[in-house]
């Protein structure tokens, strides 16, 4: 997939396109649906197919704007998996723009006829069922067609698509994550889910830990993934699987817990800010792992984290004995959460084969 920054950097790529304009905060179930329609109607039409969205988020724009943060919604994913789940999902090229003062004032006509024809030269335009653009979201889905008949581009409006009677949509995947029904939030998505990135130095606290804790080994050795949104749609303590450390891609996931939030038992002067992260200590570290490593660590490599299972909300402890055994048994609920999806599976085998 091509990845455009700006309108200028895509005056290289190919003329005309179909294209659709959104968010995609998760690429969940229904935006799927969505790209599928407009990666057909592109092949019918001999044009690459190609996403439109935004960074930051218009209404962060606008809680910015208006100093209001509780205005801005929370994050389901950061814009490089966006950008990976938009390539699985088959999207030839994607259009990031920044979202400014600028395009926040374009009257709705002045964006038709400045990105959609003279920018992207579009000959097919698909959006949602409640979309809206311009200043003060004066354009709407009537206005659009009514411009496509009149500028020569094609545009088509997808409903909703519900799963069990349930609307899919971004706001659900959040509230679905906020509440911790990761079971609800993958049945949205599509797959379970996931964060991705580099892993990046910490505090090293797992070592202090170690040395708090004689007879733990290496302690609790943290694989850290910074989120790039200050207000992740979910936070707390979950049973994880880590994709990504074995030594080539069919390796199996190694079983996790991990801490996705802002640390409220560390001091602000860390090295990563109080920006929030994503902190994974792996329940299995195989030696033939560590061997592969340098120098035993991961730092550097990409790693992908899917949230299983929440065990509960971020705790602040008073020291690093109090942390020691909450991580602790934090690892031992992690245990349990796995042997009984493994005893399900279990069963389930044991069902089919009768």
């Amino acid at each position: 997939m091509k990845i455009f920054r700006g309108l200028r950097s895509r005056s290289s790529g190919t003329p005309g396109c179909a294209l659709t304009i959104g968010n995609f905060d998760g690429v969940h179930r229904g935006h799927q649906a969505m790209l599928a329609l407009l990666d057909n109607e592109a092949r019918h039409r001999g044009v690459p197919s190609c996403v439109m969205t935004f960074e930051p988020h218009p209404r962060d724009y606008f809680a910015a704007l208006h100093q209001k943060p509780e205005l801005a919604p929370a994050r389901i994913a950061t814009l490089r998996d966006k950008l990976q789940e938009l390539e699985r999902c088959g999207v030839d090229e994607c259009v990031i723009l920044p979202f400014n003062a600028r395009l926040a004032n374009q009257p709705p006509e002045a964006f038709i006829q400045d990105t959609l024809v003279e920018a992207f030269g579009a000959k097919y335009v698909l959006v949602g069922d409640d979309f809206r653009f311009g200043a003060r979201r004066a354009g709407d889905y009537t206005m659009l067609d009514a411009a496509g008949s009149r500028l020569g581009f094609d545009v088509a409006r997808m409903q909703s698509y519900e799963v069990h009677g349930l609307r899919v949509s971004s706001s659900a995947v959040r509230e679905a994550l906020g509440d911790g029904r990761m079971d609800d939030a993958a049945a949205l998505l599509g797959r379970p889910y996931s964060i991705s990135g580099h892993v990046v130095h910490g505090r090293k606290l797992g070592r202090q830990l170690a040395e708090s804790s004689p007879g733990r080994g290496d302690g609790f050795r943290t694989l850290n993934l910074r989120f790039s949104h200050w207000k992740p749609a979910a936070s707390g303590i979950f049973a994880v699987h880590v994709h990504g450390l074995g030594p080539d891609a069919d390796s199996p996931p190694l079983p996790g817990v991990a801490n996705l939030g802002v640390r409220p038992s560390l001091d602000p002067a860390d090295v990563n800010g109080g920006r929030v992260l994503l902190e994974t200590h792996c329940l299995e570290w195989p030696a033939a792992l560590a061997a592969s490593l340098p120098g035993g660590e991961a730092y550097g490599k990409i790693v992908r984290v899917e949230l299983l299972h929440k065990l509960h909300d971020e705790l602040k402890y008073d020291s690093l004995d109090a942390l020691t055994q909450g991580i602790a048994r934090d690892c031992d609920d992690a245990r349990a959460f796995f042997a009984s999806l493994h005893t399900q599976t279990h069963r389930q085998t044991t069902r089919d084969r009768i």
